[in-house]
């Protein structure tokens, strides 16, 4: 009776020990598949982490407000992991999907405007405006050129062609009256030197002394490139071209004003009479091409400033 005693006696003082052991092993099981979930959760973590900063390199833009703060620490690490997991896949689907989208709006003005990819040619951004403006390049042996010539049906070459050949037999020579009267054209002198060069080019075009005009603007675009009046000058180019009767010498100058810089003051109007000069070529196509580019991307301008212009050219075409 002893011995069962002291058998029993050792099993009592034992239990608490296996007790606790048994205890401490329920606990770390969980503990463990927690630590493991976690550590998979974070490898996932990780890689959205990446998706998104890949496309944010992709799209060169800034994430959307508030999107800088993945999720809010919840009451537990795991929890927390879930949560910004949540947040980071549906701010990849959201990426992904404008990527999508600004891709496919850019190749498709691509391909109204006849850019080719492959041709190296590289396609006029929509977002955001230029710091400065460029330089003019109305007419210039590159992928540019090969483009305008395509939107405007080669005008661009014939026009070389006629202009080389005015060279060989030399321009009319103005009678002493035309001269005359465009002497009494005052050249304003302001002290601002593009400014008065541009001026008094806007004043020969308003005296309707059209080819005196190109010269004068011509001399203004070469001389002052930066100048911030050169998208008025572009645009005011073609125009004279175009009121003188000569689209095909005025298109170029619309379309390169267009190109050169998409946010300029008269970007819109050159657009608009890009439409205007190809209907008077007989190109219903590419009109319609330009004057869908200008309802598209000036809506604005179509319902305010530019309204009757637009109305009176879309009008005179007949467009699917």
């Amino acid at each position: 009776m002893k011995v069962g005693k002291r058998r029993i006696g050792a099993w009592a003082i034992a239990a608490p020990w296996a007790m606790s052991l048994g205890l401490t092993m329920s606990v770390a099981t969980p503990v463990a598949v927690h630590a493991q979930e976690a550590s998979v959760d974070e490898i996932r973590l990780r890689k959205l982490e990446a998706d998104v900063r890949d496309l944010q390199r992709q799209q060169s833009g800034q994430l959307p407000n508030g999107a800088g703060a993945a999720g809010v620490p919840a009451a537990t690490p795991v929890t927390d992991l879930l949560t910004r997991m949540d947040a980071l896949e549906t701010q990849v689907a959201r990426l992904t999907a404008q990527n999508e989208e600004l891709q496919n709006r850019q190749h498709q003005i691509e391909t109204r405007l006849g850019v080719s990819s492959a041709s190296g040619a590289t396609p006029t951004p929509l977002v955001p405006a230029p710091t400065a403006t460029p330089a003019p390049a109305p007419i210039v042996k590159s992928a540019t050129a090969d483009n305008l010539a395509a939107m405007t049906g080669g005008a661009s070459n014939r026009a070389a062609e006629e202009r080389a050949e005015e060279r060989k037999t030399g321009p009319a020579r103005p009678s002493a009256q035309r001269l005359a009267a465009v002497k009494a054209v005052i050249k304003p002198q302001t002290g601002d030197a593009g400014g008065d060069e541009y001026s008094y080019g806007f004043r020969l075009y308003t005296a309707k002394f059209y080819p005196e005009a190109e010269q004068q603007l011509k001399l203004y675009i070469d001389k002052y490139p930066g100048d911030s009046r050169i998208s008025h000058a572009r645009n005011l180019l073609g125009r004279a071209y175009l009121d003188e009767g000569k689209p095909r010498d005025a298109a170029p100058w619309f379309l390169s004003n267009y190109k050169a810089d998409p946010h300029g003051a008269r970007a819109a109007d050159s657009l608009l009479n890009l439409a205007e000069a190809m209907r008077q070529l007989g190109d219903t196509n590419r009109a319609c091409i330009a004057l869908n580019e200008f309802a598209s991307n000036y809506a604005a301008e179509a319902k305010a400033r530019l309204q009757a212009d637009y109305k009176k050219t879309r009008g005179g075409l007949t467009c699917s």
